[in-house]
């Protein structure tokens, strides 16, 4: 992980907790040191910036700056940041939706979502970077409540932090308890719309989860994670196999997270209440139920995720009835009703989640054939048919009379390399020398495998003087590479863009002239002076 990552994850922490103005100080600073544009800067810095302005609670700002941050990752070709931008945005717009109606847009949410989750279809090399990108894509679908989408996200997020590269961290044990607590609200959930046998397999899956995440708890808060874990493992009990011992265990974890700094309004928490007052009432226990219910609605906030809100409001109706009382029938009949809706709602909302899904799978298989079919498999850069394609988008550019250089390169006696030392080390020879090529030129020019031991370079808008100095870097770096004597011969040429194949034909004349010379140089066409 590079400086500037570990800098902003820095940031990030200091952001959530509490330091949210001095960390977006320091953000805003980092990202001006390049250009003086906030924009400008790195996509790491613009990530805590959208967390630092998310909590202070300017969510049209932090909006903005995760629009600035795609942009950024976009520049550096970088899967994990745009997948971490579209997914930054989406929640955010999530929240601004469910504060003012008149932002409610859940088409562009799943949208941002989805194209988050595809951009990670090619893999990001940094796992700290993979498993921040999978987690966002989970707490957005999470929060839309499409727990199908969420769980797959989380555990790619898990076992991006199990790769070697990945700091001991505690992450590990962090996702496997968000798995544990996604199952246990999709029990939730299910249990307000009557699927009780279905609801039990989620709190199954939430305890074996539990478990692991107790289990693996690492890193400087591990005693926290193994509480959470076992309070999560405990309330997976409360409505299967151990009431009685799930009754015992709630409370004292909770008590035990309190000590380690949890408020009692904190969601994890109050999700364990339902959970708590069934395990009271199956141990035989109505009145300590009934009592530890309604203290939870007495604590309910205005902010409280709305699920353990209903949750907490169907559990005490249920006890109420349970307890003979004919005031809790009215109740109970209209939250069912809307708990069915809210259920048919929810698979709309996934049925065209998954629809998106279909169709971005589609498309980037197409676009990922479509390279194939244009990059040379050994070199990694462009073929033939990959050349002809830019030629023909830079001829159909609009910019015909805008100069063009060109470089054809050839390796001087590759056939006696192929032939003393193996065609193995011949492959390894063409490879470097094309990584060579792709590094030696300016971002936007275009390289390419011509066939054989032969390749060009387009340099669009370069003059002669700026193709010499791009060919003479190749050239010195062949020349310095290990073990190998491998060797270049470059012709440079230069003209319009509407003449090109012209200059290709003076670029290849002029390597020929290159090789008799003896090679290891470069030679220029009198027509590019």
């Amino acid at each position: 992980m590079d400086e500037v990552t570990l800098r902003a994850l820095s940031l990030l922490e200091e952001a959530q907790a509490g330091g949210a103005a001095q960390a977006l100080a320091v953000a805003d600073s980092a990202l001006r040191e390049r250009t003086g544009e906030i924009g400008d800067g790195p996509a790491a810095m613009h990530f805590a910036r959208v967390v630092a302005l998310t909590r202070l609670g300017d969510l049209h700002a932090a909006i903005a700056a995760a629009d600035l941050m795609l942009a950024a990752a976009d520049r550096e070709r970088s899967v994990g940041w745009r997948s971490c931008a579209l997914s930054l945005r989406a929640t955010r717009r999530l929240r601004l939706g469910d504060q003012d109606i008149a932002e409610h847009d859940i088409e562009s949410i799943l949208r941002d979502l989805v194209s988050a989750e595809t951009a990670l279809l090619t893999e990001e090399p940094d796992p700290v970077i993979a498993g921040n990108a999978h987690t966002g894509i989970a707490i957005g679908y999470a929060q839309l409540r499409l727990y199908e989408l969420a769980a797959p996200q989380f555990q790619a997020a898990y076992e991006a932090a199990c790769r070697a590269a990945y700091p001991d961290n505690g992450n590990r044990a962090m996702w496997l308890c968000n798995l544990a607590e996604l199952h246990l609200m999709w029990a939730l959930e299910l249990y307000q719309v009557g699927q009780v046998a279905e609801a039990e397999k989620h709190t199954t899956a939430a305890e074996e989860y539990a478990l692991r995440a107790s289990a693996e708890a690492s890193g400087p808060k591990a005693d926290v994670w193994r509480l959470s874990a076992s309070l999560f493992a405990a309330c997976s009990r409360a409505d299967r196999q151990d009431p009685v011992g799930a009754a015992a265990d709630i409370p004292r974890y909770i008590t035990l997270l309190r000590g380690c700094g949890l408020e009692e309004h904190q969601p994890e928490l109050l999700l364990c209440r339902p959970f708590h007052a069934v395990a009271l009432s199956r141990s035989g226990r109505p009145d300590e139920a009934l009592r530890v219910i309604e203290d939870a609605v007495a604590s309910l906030s205005p902010d409280t995720d709305w699920l353990i809100s209903a949750a907490l409001h169907r559990t005490h109706a249920v006890l109420l009835a349970a307890n003979g009382s004919r005031d809790a029938a009215p109740g109970l009949t209209y939250g069912d009703a809307l708990a069915e809706l809210l259920w048919r709602q929810r698979h709309r909302w996934l049925h065209a989640a998954v629809t998106m899904q279909s169709y971005d799978v589609l498309r980037w298989q197409h676009e990922r054939a479509e390279r194939a079919a244009q990059t040379d498999p050994l070199t990694g850069v462009a073929n033939r048919r990959g050349l002809d394609n830019f030629l023909h988008s830079l001829a159909g550019s609009g910019v015909a009379a805008d100069p063009v250089a060109v470089l054809i390169v050839d390796i001087d006696r590759f056939k006696h390399i192929n032939d003393s030392l193996g065609h193995a080390t011949g492959d390894d020879v063409l490879r470097a020398v094309a990584l060579v090529l792709t590094t030696s030129v300016r971002k936007g020019d275009f390289v390419a495998r011509l066939g054989g031991d032969e390749f060009v370079a387009i340099l669009p808008g370069a003059d002669a003087t700026a193709a010499r100095q791009v060919a003479q870097r190749a050239v010195d770096a062949v020349a310095d590479m290990t073990p190998w004597r491998a060797r270049l011969s470059v012709g440079v040429a230069s003209g319009l863009a509407y003449s090109l194949g012209e200059t290709l034909a003076h670029a290849d004349r002029a390597m020929y002239a290159a090789k008799r010379a003896g090679g290891n140089r470069t030679s220029c066409s009198q027509s590019a002076a």
